[in-house]
């Protein structure tokens, strides 16, 4: 119901003025389109949601990308989406400590503050938090040199 309800029930009153339009209009209406939208004001609210999720699968939409995000593009736009994806080149990545050792826990928490010009308190706070994005939005380069110094201190770090 909270997809539902977040993501479609803009479109519920588009729904009904078209089927109410179909219905008046008479000469010119698609019958196919007019029965369509009266099955889906027909659903409760636990089978819409059930629809929503069903319609993002197959139109492969992530179940939480917003309506707006697959709405302009089409279903010919979201078909070539996958392809536009995979050959578009990250340009941005994020630093991540996955975990540390405890013996090297003062040295990550150093590293930290300098690449983050935090206070001691917030550097130690977001380090114990791991798995916590320390950086994000950084060149390749410049995260790989963070990555690899934040390896000599002791963590496991990904780039994202």
């Amino acid at each position: 119901m909270a997809l539902f309800a977040s993501k479609f029930a803009p479109l519920i009153p588009r729904l009904r003025r078209l089927s109410t339009a179909a219905a008046t209009a008479g000469a010119g209406e698609d019958p196919k389109l007019s029965r369509i939208a009266d099955d889906l004001l027909a659903l409760s609210a636990a089978e819409l949601d059930d629809y929503s999720t069903l319609m993002r699968l197959k139109l492969r939409l992530s179940l939480t990308s917003t309506p707006a995000a697959g709405a302009g593009a089409g279903a010919a736009g979201d078909a070539a989406a996958p392809a536009e994806e995979a050959a578009a080149v990250k340009t941005a990545f994020d630093v991540r400590i996955e975990k540390y050792e405890a013996a090297a826990k003062i040295k990550i928490i150093k590293e930290v503050r300098a690449m983050t010009d935090l206070g001691l308190k917030e550097a130690k706070e977001l380090v114990e938090k791991a798995p916590v994005v320390v950086r994000a939005g950084l060149p390749k380069e410049e995260a790989e040199a963070l990555a690899a110094k934040l390896k000599a201190a002791g963590a496991s770090v990904a780039l994202e």
